[in-house]
């Protein structure tokens, strides 16, 4: 459980930040995402660092039971999936990204979601525990 709580204390926050962010600079953020395969260094790095992370959240916690810590279990194995497809697949995303540029209310929608899923986190991290 401490591993839990400590993950959520890391991603809870950065969530909801990147989730606040997103929504009050929506165009900075489809800017972001025209430029984002411009840049094959920067598609190989968002490919390995959620690799990378996804790893070490599997390594520390990979607990399948009924209850909020199996979010934790699934961003880790999320960024796993995520990072490996990127790394073999770099092009791929790029339908992906047309999609948020092209339906702004793509972007709202994740970013609603990444608000509402980093205030979940920080409160079970930070209040419930």
């Amino acid at each position: 459980m401490q591993a839990s709580i400590f993950i959520a204390k890391v991603l809870g926050p950065c969530y909801f930040i990147v989730g606040i962010g997103m929504l009050l600079n929506r165009r900075y953020f489809q800017k972001v995402l025209e430029d984002y395969f411009k840049n094959a260094a920067l598609v190989f790095f968002t490919g390995m660092a959620p690799l990378v992370f996804g790893l070490v959240i599997v390594i520390l916690h990979n607990t399948w039971v009924a209850n909020w810590t199996v979010l934790i279990t699934i961003f880790g194995w999320a960024g796993i999936i995520k990072g490996v497809w990127l790394m073999l697949f770099p092009g791929s995303m790029a339908k992906m990204i047309e999609a948020y540029i092209k339906n702004p209310s793509l972007l709202m929608a994740h970013s609603v979601l990444a608000v509402v899923l980093g205030l979940f986190l920080s409160y079970m991290g930070y209040f419930v525990a």
